[in-house]
């Protein structure tokens, strides 16, 4: 579903595909978006072609960049938005989804938000760890760095993933 959804987000973009810089900024986009995050933004960077480090550092900032205000605004955020009509079931909707995979922080705190992030599954990243976590108000400084550890592993399997490393490794 990832690749299928990368792929539309990728076509969006039309003309700045065409350049390197707009190649560039796609995948930092991609990146920073929930569901898609680091995973997609790797998975683009394959498809259109970008050379693997530099695309694994671009994809890591795009991914990294929303961590800290998820853990310090995402509560206070939440309590505005419940004020609004028709806005407070979106934001029933976000904690039922982050509740619903709690289980798997909850009982590792720091580790299980570490490998939650880290192994890239479907439901799991940056953004829903994250959420999870300060919903659960873990310690928000332990929390980044579980999470930015989470995201680094998450950015090397997808490097084996998306450029086949794994696959000339094995040749």
């Amino acid at each position: 579903m990832t690749d299928k959804i990368t792929k539309f987000v990728v076509s969006l973009f039309g003309a700045w595909a065409g350049t390197m810089m707009g190649k560039y900024f796609i995948i930092f986009f991609i990146s920073m978006i929930p569901i898609l995050e680091l995973r997609g933004g790797l998975l683009a960077a394959s498809i259109l072609g970008l050379p693997m480090w530099q695309s694994y550092g671009i994809c890591l900032l795009g991914n990294l960049l929303p961590i800290p205000f998820i853990l310090w605004l995402i509560n206070p955020l939440f309590r505005y938005m419940r004020k609004w009509p028709g806005v407070g079931k979106f934001v029933t909707w976000c904690e039922k989804k982050a509740n619903s995979k709690k289980e798997q922080i909850e009982k590792l705190k720091y580790w299980g938000l570490f490998l939650f992030v880290g192994i890239p599954l479907p439901g799991t990243g940056a953004w829903t760890g994250c959420l999870i976590a300060a919903l659960l108000n873990l310690d928000k400084k332990k929390s980044l760095l579980a999470a930015v550890f989470g995201v680094l592993l998450a950015g090397i399997i997808m490097l084996i993933l998306s450029y086949g490393i794994l696959g000339r490794v094995i040749e």
